[in-house]
């Protein structure tokens, strides 16, 4: 597999991840309870790439 082929496996989980990631971030900083602290949940976003999100999205996020 070339650099070529590389690049065009990675651009599509790359867009993925950014939207999940900016979604989350929205949706936390808009959020007026969420379960834990605000900036535990961003670090977790930012930093767990793809993973972060799904978990903000399924345990994160408070029902009102």
């Amino acid at each position: 597999m070339d650099n070529s082929q590389l690049v065009l496996i990675l651009i599509p989980v790359a867009i993925i991840q950014l939207i999940l990631m900016v979604t989350a971030l929205i949706y936390l900083f808009r959020a007026h309870a969420v379960r834990g602290n605000k900036w535990m949940w961003v670090a977790i976003i930012v930093l767990l790439n793809i993973v972060g999100p799904i978990l903000f999205f399924a345990f994160g996020r408070k029902d009102t």
